[in-house]
């Protein structure tokens, strides 16, 4: 609070003790003081400083006046500041030692812990993933700030591009346009999201790293979107078993697709009812009193 009240321009005493005596002088002097109070209120200088002026109501006006509550969003300033202690000389070593690509394994495995969050219904354990997720992009943004000069970025640089992005891709919010259906929203979106960016393809943007399934239902989608029939490549054409492996794991993509199956979703529900049947074969195989 006073960094921002010397910022607008208003002179600012911090005062150590004997605050009340030093309230009324400056009263006596300027006519308007302001305190500001500390996070519990400072409730006993409010009591002293009342107390005095019910005895010599002469010396001064008292007004209590309760500010706003922290906006939404407001206790992402307190883990910008811990993160930027931490990765700070004094702070934490091992952050401090680490590069964008150390840490690009981390980024994946909290994303996933998310995932599983999600796939329960734990809201409760999705809270507290999302914010592992959080601290890799605050880490990843202070760390860039250690970057050669016109390379440097910050987390407000990373906010400041998010925030331009919603702004332009969403006009029916911010720019006044007609909604319309969801359809003709994300029509809208897509159109945007290629003005912006000069691509060659279709394909363009599609992360390349995600796993392998997933990757296979995405390409296919975005050439669907097109309308292009390029049929995936025969297993039966292929020449070596890894590659008839591949075109057949592919066709199958293709074929879930066609038949309004997520693919990745099913082998998951699949391999994790497997790992259950593991499980009860381990128990019954140990049986009791057995290692």
């Amino acid at each position: 609070m006073t960094a921002a009240v010397r910022a607008a321009g208003a002179e600012v005493t911090v005062v150590g003790s004997g605050a009340t005596q030093v309230l009324l002088d400056a009263v006596a002097a300027h006519g308007t003081v302001v305190w500001l109070a500390g996070p519990a209120g400072d409730e006993s200088l409010a009591r002293e400083l009342g107390l005095r002026l019910a005895r010599e109501p002469g010396l001064a006006e008292l007004e209590l006046m309760y500010g706003s509550w922290d906006p939404p969003g407001a206790r992402l300033l307190d883990a910008v500041e811990v993160m930027d202690r931490l990765a700070s000389p004094g702070g934490d070593p091992w952050k401090r030692a680490q590069t964008h690509r150390s840490l690009a394994g981390f980024l994946l495995e909290e994303c996933y812990e998310a995932y599983d969050a999600i796939s329960a219904d734990d809201t409760d354990a999705l809270r507290e993933e999302l914010g592992d997720v959080l601290l890799q992009v605050l880490l990843h943004a202070r760390l860039a700030e250690n970057l050669p000069e016109g390379e440097r970025w910050t987390v407000d640089d990373v906010a400041g591009v998010l925030v331009d992005k919603m702004v332009r891709r969403n006009p029916h919010v911010f720019a006044g346009d007609e909604a319309g259906t969801l359809e003709e929203i994300e029509a809208s979106w897509e159109r945007i999201k290629r003005a912006e960016k000069a691509r060659e393809s279709v394909l363009d943007g599609i992360a390349l790293s995600q796993p392998a399934l997933a990757l296979a239902a995405k390409i296919l989608d975005r050439a669907g979107r097109i309308g292009l029939a390029v049929p995936p490549p025969l297993a039966d054409g292929q020449v070596d078993p890894e590659a008839r492996l591949g075109a057949g794991l592919l066709a199958t993509v293709a074929a879930a697709r066609e038949a309004g199956i997520d693919p990745e979703a099913a082998l998951r529900r699949a391999t994790l009812a497997y790992a259950d049947a593991v499980r009860a074969a381990e128990r019954e195989a140990r049986g009791p009193g057995r290692p």
